[in-house]
């Protein structure tokens, strides 16, 4: 069992509590560069989201 299937399985019901934690810590490190990598961790924050089944709601996203 890999480390993220054993991730998976402890976030099992807890998606939503997941995804506002990946927001947070991507908002903290866009804080700490002052934006200066904010595509980069968006991108990641986007592909962790994807790993772990946690996909941002259309309601969830911010306006365009």
């Amino acid at each position: 069992m890999s480390m993220l299937d054993k991730l998976k399985g402890l976030l099992k019901g807890h998606e939503d509590t997941a995804r506002q934690g990946v927001e947070k810590a991507g908002d903290a490190l866009d804080a700490k560069t002052q934006n200066k990598y904010q595509s980069q961790v968006d991108t990641a924050q986007q592909k962790l989201n994807e790993q772990l089944g946690t996909q941002d709601r259309p309601e969830d996203r911010p306006p365009t």
